[in-house]
């Protein structure tokens, strides 16, 4: 078609548009038939392109022009007619007593106009009829926000910065005095200066605010400067409210009052913070108070006369307060328990100095069970041996005595054998033989070589701890007696766990060195078959792990109970020579 078919296109839409609105055609209208076709504008939309160089800013065209339509006013730069508007961008169209303004590809009625923020508010069109679809430029100092009910048009005087734009006065915006040049993305508009109000647009536009002339406004005693103010002192009775900025009369409201206020008020406070200090004070008092009588129960005068007296006794055990414990398990959690035992539970903890250790509550119900825990303490306080676990100290300040042992990563030798490690984890037979030479080695060693032979009497597989080596430590010294050297047997209380009692104690409740051998023959049963001390056979009745293997053994039929796996390392005779031992 050519450039000239399209303007004639564009100026007969716009008659038509113009003919069905009542409305006569514009002079702008008329004058897009003519010429290049530089501008288009109809029903107050513009689009200022001549030829790409956007229209320049005029600040002197603010004249007496009409400034209204309806009910809302039109302040410059924006007017209802060209000869008035700062520039064609700020022109708005006024239609049936509505301010309209043209925003591609629609018009919008206006609803307000904010020169500070350089914001005007539209409400968006109410059908597609109300879309007018012209072909226009961008106009790059638009930016426009329609996502919520109504539209928000932040507008600039022109494309450029305050400090490109002052340097030409003749089209520099911001006019009046007591005016500033803001800059945002778009370009730059004006506003008055704090303590002014007014348009920015126009010669001496920006004008004082008095705020003194608001009600009540400090009260009367209010002094008005240019852009600001000053409240004198308030009254008597009265004090100031700086987010009200006014003078704000009490009840009764007095200095005395005040002052006495302010006292009562200092006091209750003082009382307040006396009483909190002086309840933390007997807490604290109480708290030693009962851990010195827990103290005193659990023996912690005998044992530290005993561990001062007795010559056996290779290393001091360290006598750990409650807090410091409570500290390194969380307060006991549970979810620190790594197991418990016929003595107590055991937590693991970490102490101040980032050692991992695992501290043993026992389970104390009797008064001679406190003799008992004050035993274990004494009995490991005599053993160094690298099988046997090393005691760190105990804690005497709680209800129930704690112990704190050295950590043992890898479980029990139990666990190994019959827990969910069995699965996970598999023994050789080589680890089996020197897990079994280790355990012989540590109750060897509290027979024979410790300075006072001691009895276990509660040798397990449960009671045998693996690190991350597998190699084995004997622990739970609960139940274990020291005997004098002269002596080979003593007469007790029979104590140990069922599948490992040996027969001869248990009936005759004479405690003798065999009574631990036996109890570590089922152990190596254990190792053997895989089978748990106390079994089900296939009539689902409990049988005893150490009968059933005697049984085998008179039958010749011992591989019938060997693990499949260890008969498959092994040779017969090395199982044989494990179960002669047994």
């Amino acid at each position: 078609m050519g450039p000239v078919l399209l303007c004639l296109a564009i100026a007969a839409a716009t008659a038509v548009c113009a003919a069905s609105s009542g409305a006569p055609p514009s002079p702008d209208a008329a004058a897009v038939a003519v010429g290049s076709c530089p501008t288009y504008s109809g029903s107050g939309y513009s689009s200022a392109s001549d030829g790409g160089n956007q229209e320049e800013y005029d600040p002197n065209k603010e004249n007496p022009c009409k400034r209204s339509c309806g009910s809302m006013s039109t302040p410059f730069p924006f007017a209802l007619l060209s000869a008035c508007s700062g520039s064609k961008r700020f022109l708005l169209n006024c239609t049936s007593n509505k301010t309209l303004i043209g925003i591609p590809p629609a018009q919008y009625q206006v609803i307000n106009i904010s020169l500070d923020d350089g914001v005007l508010f539209v409400n968006k069109p109410s059908n597609l009829g109300d879309i007018i679809t012209t072909p226009t430029v961008a106009n790059e100092l638009h930016d426009f926000d329609f996502s919520g009910s109504q539209g928000i048009w932040r507008w600039a005087v022109a494309n450029q910065t305050c400090h490109t734009a002052r340097t030409d006065q003749l089209s520099y915006a911001c006019v009046s005095n007591n005016s500033l040049c803001v800059d945002r993305s778009t370009g730059y508009h004006c506003k008055c200066s704090l303590g002014y109000g007014g348009n920015a647009y126009v010669e001496d536009g920006c004008e004082d605010i008095d705020e003194c002339s608001l009600p009540n406004f400090c009260n009367g005693n209010c002094q008005n400067f240019p852009g600001s103010y000053r409240c004198s002192l308030c009254p008597r009775g009265s004090i100031f409210d700086p987010a009200k900025r006014v003078c704000i009369y009490g009840h009764g409201l007095h200095p005395a009052g005040l002052l006495v206020g302010l006292g009562c008020g200092i006091g209750v406070l003082f009382l307040v913070v006396g009483l909190i200090l002086f309840v933390r004070r007997w807490r604290r008092h109480m708290q030693r108070k009962i851990r010195k009588e827990y103290f005193r129960k659990n023996k912690g005068l005998l044992l530290e006369q005993l561990m001062s007296s007795d010559e056996n006794i290779v290393h001091d055990p360290k006598i750990f307060s409650l807090e410091e414990l409570e500290k390194a398990t969380d307060n006991f959690h549970s979810t620190r328990i790594l197991g418990c035992g016929g003595h107590g539970t055991v937590y693991k903890g970490i102490l101040l100095d980032q050692r991992v250790v695992a501290i043993k509550k026992s389970r104390i119900v009797e008064q001679n069970e406190i003799d008992q825990f004050i035993n274990e303490v004494a009995i490991l306080s005599q053993i160094v041996h690298r099988n046997v676990v090393k005691l760190f100290g105990c804690c005497l300040e709680s209800e129930v005595p704690l112990l704190v042992y050295e950590f043992i990563s890898n479980g029990t030798l139990y666990d190994l054998l019959h827990g969910e490690q069995s699965t996970a984890f598999s023994l050789t037979w080589e680890d089996s033989i020197r897990i079994a030479l280790e355990g012989a080695s540590a109750l060897s060693y509290l027979h024979s070589a410790a300075t006072i032979p001691i009895f276990h009497r509660d040798v397990k597989s449960a009671n045998i701890l693996l690190n991350d080596n597998y190699t084995s430590k004997v622990s739970d010294f609960g139940a274990s007696r020291s005997i004098s050297i002269d002596e080979t047997r003593v007469v007790t209380i029979v104590q140990g766990t069922f599948g490992y009692l040996d027969p001869e104690y248990f009936h005759t409740c004479q405690l003798t060195e065999k009574s631990d051998v036996y109890t570590f023959g089922v152990i190596l049963v254990e190792i053997l078959s895989r089978k748990k001390p106390i079994l089900v056979n296939c009539f689902g009745e409990k049988q005893n792990l150490g009968h059933c293997f005697l049984q085998t053994q008179q039958d010749g039929t011992i591989m019938e109970i060997v693990d499949p796996q260890i008969a498959k390392e092994a040779n017969e005779s090395e199982i044989n020579e494990m179960a002669s031992l047994a």
